[in-house]
């Protein structure tokens, strides 16, 4: 399979490697990043997530990417794309994602690399719609998701609470080809 690469101004989506994952951990296994995803991850939860991640690419082509910052080559998190597979939600719809270590917040990378990778759902790899899932909670995800042009779609949301037990729910914004061509015509 053909290496994944996708730069931006400034930061570069790209396959991982084995070397990025301490890094990896290192800054985005930490209580305020993971505060809306479950909490910090042990060592099998780090591994099986690793896993899913690889499993994303080779099944489907693309996955939540490891995103590299421009200059440095410091890892900041990841972006990228999914099938949705959360137990209890919209089954195979192309999902959009981000974690981005807390160093990395305010600086406009999560919306650079969210915004790149809605551009190659939609003309890479063929979506008519992309979702992305977060809890009531997380204002900042769901409020880039806002500013990315995505909707409230709460026909989708559904209950599960592994990533936020007092909600108990998971909220889904979405986009469709058309709207995101709109917005950036």
């Amino acid at each position: 399979m053909v290496e994944f690469r996708h730069e931006t101004p400034r930061l570069i989506l790209r396959d991982w490697r084995d070397e990025d994952w301490a890094e990896f951990w290192k800054g985005t296994n930490t209580p305020s990043v993971m505060r809306w995803l479950g909490g910090v991850c042990d060592e099998p939860k780090r591994q099986a997530a690793q896993d899913r991640l690889l499993s994303y690419h080779t099944d489907h082509g693309h996955t939540f990417w490891a995103v590299e910052r421009g200059g440095d080559g410091a890892i900041v998190g990841f972006c990228g794309l999914k099938r949705s597979n959360q137990a209890g939600g919209p089954m195979g719809m192309m999902e959009i994602g981000w974690r981005l270590r807390e160093d990395a917040w305010g600086k406009g990378y999560a919306k650079e690399a969210a915004a790149a990778s809605l551009d190659l759902a939609f003309t890479r790899f063929a979506a008519d719609e992309v979702i992305a899932l977060t809890v009531e909670g997380n204002g900042p995800s769901w409020g880039l998701m806002i500013r990315l042009g995505m909707q409230r779609r709460e026909d989708l949301d559904f209950a599960n609470d592994e990533f936020d037990a007092e909600s108990g729910t998971i909220i889904v914004y979405s986009i469709t080809r058309d709207q995101w061509a709109k917005r950036n015509a």
